[in-house]
């Protein structure tokens, strides 16, 4: 009687174990790299992203490297030497004029069916290249409402079972809502953002050119330092590297 059971519980835990494991965005590949650049003073990116890198590091052994450009500026020191070997590119720039040769290794990036975690004002990265929001990321960025109302962070019910939002729950930012509404069709939306009398797409993914893309319109400070995010920004690494 007594193996009987033992068996039953066995049979159980590993079921159980299965189940866990079905809900869990697929490994990251050993050696990965991301690639982070930093570009939007408004929302400290730089800082945020060191947050990210030392949870990636830790969570993916993931290779990172911080790229740090100015706000508005024309350049990202160490660009191309960085995407000779990125396996995901994670943008947090604002309206960055690149031209030239700097401008067409982006593009090339971006066209070529590579990994992308895009956050917040990656929406409106490149000034010289506009067309990336809808083109690439599946957007359409027309501003923000006001700051000052918390915003509750919602998990869409039809895609709740996505790898990218395996271990999330719902939470609250005090980031301004960004205003997104007209998606490309083939974006999945993951979260959608509520303030009074706003309901928004916040989070999605899609696939362009082959490639996995993830985009979230969060990346205020505070969300850097919620569990919740960074479990959010994990999986979407694991995801889009991983076909």
């Amino acid at each position: 009687m007594r193996l009987v059971q033992s068996f039953a519980f066995a049979v159980i835990a590993v079921a159980g174990l299965q189940f866990l494991h079905a809900a869990e965005p697929p490994a990251a590949p050993k050696g990965l790299h991301v690639v982070l650049i930093s570009a939007s003073n408004e929302y400290d990116a730089e800082n945020s992203l060191k947050i990210l890198q030392a949870h990636l590091e830790k969570e993916l052994s993931a290779r990172c490297t911080l790229l740090a450009a100015k706000d508005k500026g024309d350049e990202i020191p160490g660009l191309e030497a960085a995407l000779k070997t990125c396996d995901v590119l994670v943008p947090f720039m604002r309206r960055i004029s690149l031209k030239g040769e700097s401008l067409e290794r982006f593009k090339a990036y971006c066209q070529s069916g590579r990994a992308i975690v895009g956050v917040r004002t990656a929406s409106h990265a490149v000034q010289t290249w506009l067309e990336f929001d809808k083109e690439v990321l599946g957007g359409n960025y027309k501003g923000h409402f006001k700051a000052g109302p918390t915003c509750q962070v919602r998990l869409s019910a039809e895609h709740k079972d996505h790898p990218v939002l395996a271990g999330v729950k719902d939470f609250t930012s005090p980031g301004s809502l960004y205003k997104n509404t007209g998606l490309a069709k083939d974006s999945q939306v993951l979260m959608t953002g509520e303030t009074p009398g706003n309901n928004e797409p916040l989070t999605w993914v899609r696939t362009h050119k082959g490639g996995r893309v993830f985009y979230t319109s969060l990346g205020h400070p505070a969300d850097f330092r919620n569990e919740q995010f960074l479990r959010l920004l994990t999986n979407a690494v694991k995801w889009t590297t991983c076909k």
